[in-house]
This record gives C-alpha cells, structure tokens and sequence, in this order.
C-alpha cells in the first residue's frame, strides 16, 4: 500500500522539476511588427502610410485576407497594388508587412489543375497539391548557363512546321487581329504534345471566362489537361492579377524545367497584360509615354521573356519555350506593343484577317512571319521535302495580286500560279486536328515533287486524305528515321515517293472518270446546256439597229 503513494510522489515530483526547468530556459522575445494605415483606396490600387522599412514589391496583408504588392515606395506613403476585391476596404484600415514577395505553388500536384495566379484553385477539384512555393519574379538563367536552340517543337500545323518552324527554348510571338485564329494555334499546339514528354502551361490573361471554359473543354476532350497547367484571370478580375499571372505561370514552368524536362508555356494574351500595367500605372501617377503606356512596359515583357531558354545539360537540360500571343488593331504590325515584343522575341506568325476571310485556315501570312532560331533546330527531313516551299509560296501570294487585274500571263507564270494554289490547299488544316510528322513528310514530299499537278484544284482535300491515310504505309525504319529527326536518304525519299503514286493514282482515276462522264452527259442532254430556239425565234434574223440620232429639238 505504501508503495503506490511513494511513486505517485517521484512522479510529481519529476513533471513539476521538468517545468521550472522549461520555465527557467524560457526566455521571451519581442518580435516587432511594422503597421501601417490605409490612406486611400480606388479600383486595384490603394494608398498606405507607414510602414518605414517596406521593400519594393513586398507582399503586404491587408483586412478581409487580400493581399498587395508595394509598387510606388515613396517618401510619405506607398502604392500598393491590390490583388482581389477593393470594397470592402476603407481609409484607416491596417496594414501588415509579411516580409516576403509574391510567390506561387509549383509541383507536379499542380498538372492537369485549373487555378488563379495566388494559387487558388478554379476547377472544383479540392486544394491543390505543390511541392514548393517560388517568387513569381526570379532572374532569368546567365547566357553561360544556356545552349543553343537545336531540338524542334513540332506544332502539329503544317504552315508552320515546314516553313516557320519552332524549337524548343525559342519565343515565337503570335500576332494578328482579333478573331483571326491566334489561341486556336497555340492550343493546337498543345495538343500536338501528347505522348510529346512536355509539360503545357497555359496562362489566360483578361479573357472572357466563355472563351477560357471552351478552351479547357477542349484540352479534357483531347486528353491535354494530363500533361496541362492553366492558370487563368478572367476579364472581370483586379488588375493586378491580370499583372502578375504570367511572372505566376512562368515561374510554374520554370520548376518543370529546372527538373530536366520541355515545357512549352502560352501567354494569352499579353496585350491585356500591357494594358492592366497602363491601367495600374496611371492610377499610381506614373507619367506615361508613347499610346500612355509608362516608359518601363519594354522591360516588363522583356524580363518576362528573357526567361524562355534552353538550359544545359549541366544544368539538366530542360527547356522552356514561349508562345506569346499580341493582338493587332486594324493590321497594324508596327504599334507600340506589337514592334516591343517583335524585337523581344525570336521569330513572329502573323495572322491575316484577309486570308482569314478567304477560309484559308489557319490564317498564317507566310510573306509577313518569320523564325529566326527554329530552322536550326527543324528536322532534316522536313528541311530536304520544304527548301523552296516557303519562296514557291510567297511568290505565289504576288502573283496572284498581280493576276486580279486581268493581266495577260505567260505560261510560266500560270504554271506558278496553279502551283501555289496547291500549295495553299494543302496547307489548310481545320482547327483542334494536329497533324503527325509522316503524315507531314508524305503530304509535302508529293506537293513537292510535282505529284499533285495532275489533281483538281478542288480536289486536294481530297487527294490530302488519301495521302494522309497512306501514310501508314510507311515503313516503321522509315518512321523512326523520320520521328527521329534523321536525314532522308534516297531510298527512303523513293520508298515514300512509291507510296505517294500509288495512292494519288486512285485519285487521278476517278478525277478522270468523273470528268469523262460529265463530258458524256453533256454530249447526250445538250438542251441542258443550251436552249433550244424556237421555229420563230430560228426564222428572225439577228439585228443590232443602230439608235436613232437625236431631233434639234431632243433633251
């Protein structure tokens, strides 16, 4: 009986000297914490006092859980850009300092989610899942850390795989009018990049959420979300989300590359982005230049941008490519914005509402767009079939102005004419349907070689998809040297050139058995073609009587 009272005391005993212990090693700390006050709020922006030590872009917390970034450090108050809702913030609320800058959540968790640039998911599917968190403003990689582009990024569009073509670690702007075809490009582009070993990021910028909900549509119907980021601004957010969602989205892809993979990442678009900084930098009294855009807009795309590179193999190899997106007012190429991210970038596809009209899909102005780095990195044997495409082509677009006047043409030039129009045909591709590199070979090859000369203008569409479909044909040593990026030899340009006979054969066949029909029926039902005259009209002679002159007295 004793025994158990003794133990009850030690163990007392031992909790109690364990607690003076903790107390007496305690040593309270007073941690300071700087508060400032809300001076003035409008749309995006507000105006804070205080806070003496606050950093330039500095996160700062304000009531409610929205958060700002400090833009304008002057000496008696701060600008800060707010990124959510301002009504329900007021004049003298506080304001804390959180010591850090923005940042956003970066992870393998994050594919195939659709979230916001603070990192709050939009698609319904629960929180997100992130390794780590970055800054969303980080220094783009030193030029000794960088290769050469050499490795291509197939599209999956004709137009641009064979004559404009992309490599990975470019930045290729896309340009062109509203409603032309832009996003429609770059989400072909996705698409072409299954089963690719690219991680997509796709960031929208200010866009309607009707166009964004079918453009995610689009990327679940195809199975692109599986290797897809989208990070979204809608058109009714602050704009100082819409500002900082592609530092967000670059910073996401930035961890993909840094782990040694490609990532192609789209920014749609960035003329919103332009605007929202005008709009942010007119409310915090910046002095505004050229179009009223302030004089740092060059620099805000170009350290944007800077950061698309191809990392080297030191560095694990991966890469980061770039698609930004520009949308033209009335074709004009050479605004403010437009010729800013034309000197930024490595190359431009620019879309043409003219031939956008014409139904010539995609839009692509070939005369007008440009690579400058991806010809390097474009596969010998596109090289070997579309040398002299893009010149054949461009000629064609002059001539053909030229024609409309009714000019007399020589032989030649009609023969240039009809080649081109081919070219054109066969070049047009319907949306969300990326074409396979074999597929390419084989199409172009023929186009080439002369192989389509005899098909009907209007039935190279048709001519297309038996070439298409004949593509299956190939070899699978041809196809691998073609996958791989090979040159072509002889044997495998003759072994695709067979191919491409035997199928177009079938077409020509039935061209002309059509046609031969046509010529018969119109030989045996001449009254179809050509009216019958009537015994009356057979017995009176054709007369041009010449009008009366005028009487004197004639008005």
């Amino acid at each position: 009986m004793s025994k158990e009272p003794q133990s009850l005391k030690n163990l007392f005993e031992q909790t109690f000297t364990g607690i003076s212990r903790a107390r007496e090693q305690f040593a309270p700390q007073l941690a300071p914490h700087e508060v400032g006050t809300v001076i003035s709020v409008s749309t995006g922006i507000a105006r804070v006092s205080g806070l003496p030590n606050v950093g330039f872009e500095e996160l700062l917390e304000f009531p409610g859980g929205i958060f700002g970034i400090a833009f304008n450090v002057d000496e008696n108050d701060i600008g800060v850009v707010l990124l959510g809702e301002h009504r329900h913030l007021h004049a003298g609320d506080e304001v804390k300092r959180t010591g850090r800058v923005m940042d956003v959540a970066v992870g393998e968790g994050l594919i195939g989610r659709v979230m916001d640039p603070l990192g709050r998911p939009l698609d319904g599917n629960g929180r997100l899942r992130f390794t780590k968190r970055l800054p969303i403003e980080r220094t783009a990689a030193a030029i000794m850390d960088r290769e050469p582009v050499n490795v291509p990024l197939q599209t999956g569009i004709k137009v641009i795989d064979a004559l404009i073509p992309i490599g990975r670690g470019q930045r290729e702007l896309i340009l062109g009018d509203r409603q032309t075809g832009k996003s429609v490009i770059a989400i072909d582009t996705i698409l072409n990049q299954q089963e690719q070993d690219v991680v997509c990021v796709y960031c929208a910028i200010g866009q309607r959420a009707a166009a964004v909900a079918k453009a995610v549509a689009v990327l679940e119907e195809k199975g692109a979300m599986a290797y897809t980021v989208v990070v979204v601004t809608e058109g009714n957010d602050p704009p100082g989300l819409a500002y900082i969602a592609p530092y967000a989205a670059t910073s996401i892809a930035e961890y993909f590359m840094e782990q040694g993979r490609d990532v192609l990442i789209v920014y749609d678009d960035l003329t919103h982005h332009a605007r929202a900084y005008r709009e942010l930098s007119l409310l915090l009294r910046r002095p505004p230049g050229r179009e009223a855009y302030p004089g740092d807009i060059f620099y805000i795309h170009s350290r944007l941008l800077e950061r698309a590179t191809h990392l080297r193999k030191e560095l694990g190899g991966g890469s980061m490519t770039a698609l930004p997106i520009i949308e033209t007012e009335a074709q004009n190429i050479s605004a403010y914005i437009p010729t800013n991210l034309i000197s930024i970038t490595d190359g431009q596809i620019y879309l043409s509402p003219s031939l956008f009209e014409l139904g010539v899909l995609p839009a692509v102005d070939v005369g007008k767009s440009v690579s400058r780095v991806g010809g390097k990195a474009q596969r010998a044997a596109f090289r070997a079939v579309a040398g002299d495409l893009k010149l054949a082509y461009a000629q064609f677009e002059e001539l053909e102005t030229f024609a409309r006047f009714g000019a007399h043409l020589d032989s030649d030039t009609r023969e240039v004419i009809e080649h081109g129009r081919r070219i054109r045909a066969c070049l047009k591709q319907p949306e969300f349907s990326p074409v396979p590199v074999s597929e390419q070979i084989i199409v172009l090859l023929a186009l080439t070689a002369g192989l389509l000369e005899g098909v009907p203008p209007e039935r190279i569409g048709e001519a297309e998809h038996v070439l298409r479909a004949a593509a299956k044909e190939i070899p699978a040593q041809v196809r691998e040297r073609l996958d791989t990026g090979k040159e072509l030899s002889s044997e495998d340009r003759e072994i695709i050139m067979e191919i491409a006979r035997d199928a177009l054969t079938r077409v020509q066949v039935d061209s002309g058995e059509n046609s031969k029909s046509a010529v018969e029926s119109a030989k045996s039902e001449p009254g179809q073609d050509r009216k019958e005259l009537t015994p009356h009209q057979k017995a009176e002679p054709e007369s041009n009587p010449e009008p009366e002159p005028l009487n004197s007295g004639d008005t």
